[in-house]
């Protein structure tokens, strides 16, 4: 059904990106400071980027990044990976030395952590009970296996890891208490400098909501934004190489010129209100300012949450499950010009449909490739089982995500127990592979990325979905075939993979009005 505007959010603005960006950096340093100040650990890695996406399925606030309106202050996904490295973090070690360094390790770092804390009598004499037996096991063991150290570990965790984590819990929790309100406060500076950018412009808060859009069936377009955009300043672009540089205000962002003109690309088929091409520098920078804040500081950091399948692959999910959207993505690795993303509010104009969990499709075949982050992709398999169930029309989604078994999380068995899931299959690790995160600005020889885990495949499809769409043998096996290195191998001898993407947007864009209908997916507001 068509959609109204968004109301909540604000068109994006070079100087309002500059301030969050440097609220959101003193905020990760926030966060790593309070775990080596009150924990002794290093913040764990990636658990700040998954905190963001975690508290974005709950928050109800109109900053686009910053989480700002949560029920609750605590976030589990924060709170977990904390305790995880409690009290000392923990590696596979590839010898038998590594992993007696690491038992011991642990056992001193509990001893030391149980003494220093206001534990209760039973906890301390456990704790220390278990230490001592540990080192004397260990003065008796020289030559032992790593599999004996490691499951003397276990079991050392086992007995001490209660006692420390309700030793740590109140301190553990006044850090993502913490974190949160500084979130909060943070949120609420970036939108009052939004506003007042805004009424410089002669720009108002609305005092009226928007008419209900009508209630009719439309094919799927890219979310508008309700308040109108200014004229943004200025930013200068230099190309060197293959490399483009825009420029605003001493700060620049690096895009290769192949990603560069496929934004160009997305922004004249998406954007409404801009058909001169007057605000699409600045646009661009404030979207590529957006996820280099998002991604991090660190020279890897990020990389996981912008993974996409490789180019064969949406290939064959197109040639024979008539897949045509991304559930997620972003204009940067999108290959599909139909998808939704994080950040509606600068991606709209590159052709997102916004957030997937505010997407609500009647019919169409979707690809959903989620970022790891558990409390994400629970939400996600409710909406979707939600939306098989509420359409009698053709509806599929092929589902891609980590095949972890050890333990197995809640999103995978759900999956696998769906009263949806038509077919699954799991393809080995370092059998395939995933274009990189950063594609749009890594060397084209890193593209590809193997996989050191296992990929769990799952077609979950309505009765009409899978009739038309239907996961079989034949069209599984293609699927497969195009997930083989190989296949990328081939792609990667191309001058440059995005000009397929760019060639596809083309493609699509010349279909029928009825061909359109019939293949791209419809939405609704609900």
């Amino acid at each position: 059904m068509e959609r109204g505007p968004c109301v909540q959010l604000l068109p994006p603005h070079q100087e309002v990106e500059q301030l969050r960006a440097r609220l959101v950096a003193k905020l990760r340093h926030q966060y790593q400071e309070l775990c080596h100040q009150r924990e002794g650990i290093e913040a764990p890695k990636e658990s700040f980027n998954r905190w963001l996406l975690e508290r974005k399925v709950k928050d109800r606030g109109n900053e686009p990044l910053l989480p700002s309106q949560c029920l609750t202050d605590i976030s589990m996904s924060m709170y977990r990976e904390i305790m995880n490295d409690i009290p000392v973090r923990l590696t596979k070690p590839k010898y038998s030395s590594d992993a007696r360094k690491q038992l011991a390790k642990y056992a001193e770092a509990a001893k030391k952590m149980i003494e220093s804390r206001n534990a209760t009598k039973e906890s301390r004499q456990i704790v220390k009970w278990n230490v001592e037996e540990t080192f004397q096991w260990l003065r008796t063991q020289f030559g032992a296996s790593c599999e004996a150290y490691l499951e003397r570990l276990a079991h050392l965790k086992q007995q001490c890891g209660p006692h420390l984590t309700e030793t740590a819990k109140s301190s553990v929790e006044n850090i993502c208490s913490k974190i949160y309100s500084l979130s909060c406060d943070y949120a609420a500076k970036v939108q009052q400098k939004h506003w007042e950018v805004l009424k410089e412009h002669g720009i108002e808060e609305a005092t009226e909501a928007p008419p209900p859009a009508p209630q009719r069936r439309v094919t799927c377009y890219p979310l508008q934004l309700y308040v109108p955009c200014p004229r943004l300043p200025k930013v200068d672009r230099v190309i060197e190489g293959e490399t483009a540089t825009l420029k605003f205000n001493g700060e620049t962002v690096k895009v290769s010129v192949l990603y560069f003109q496929k934004l160009e690309h997305l922004y004249r088929h998406s954007c409404r209100d801009d058909q001169g091409f007057c605000n699409f520098l600045a646009r661009a920078w404030c979207l590529l300012r957006r996820y280099q804040t998002f991604f991090g500081v660190a020279p890897t950091e990020g990389n996981g949450l912008q993974g996409a399948l490789p180019i064969p692959v949406f290939q064959a999910l197109h040639k024979h499950f008539g897949v045509t959207f991304e559930c997620f993505a972003s204009p940067l690795n999108c290959y599909f010009r139909q998808y939704c993303s994080a950040f509606p509010d600068t991606d709209a104009y590159f052709g997102s449909r916004g957030p997937i969990l505010e997407f609500s499709p009647l019919t169409g075949s979707f690809e959903a490739n989620p970022p790891f982050c558990e409390e994400l992709m629970d939400a996600t398999i409710t909406h979707f089982e939600r939306l098989l169930t509420s359409s009698s029309e053709p509806l599929s989604f092929a589902i891609f995500t980590p095949d972890w078994r050890d333990p197995p999380i809640p999103f995978v068995l759900r999956l696998e127990n769906s009263r949806y899931n038509r077919k699954q299959v799991s393809v080995p690790p370092l059998k395939h592979e995933y274009r990189h995160g950063f594609q749009h600005v890594c060397p084209k020889a890193d593209m590809y990325q193997r996989s050191a885990h296992a990929t769990l495949v799952v077609f979950l499809q309505n009765d009409a979905g899978f009739s038309r769409w239907q996961p079989t043998d034949e069209r599984m096996h293609a699927l497969l075939d195009a997930y083989k290195p190989a296949s990328h191998e081939r792609d990667a001898e191309s001058e440059a993979n995005v000009t397929v993407v760019v060639k596809e947007h083309n493609r699509l864009n010349k279909l029928s009005d009825k061909e359109q209908l019939e293949r791209v997916a419809e939405a609704s507001n609900s």
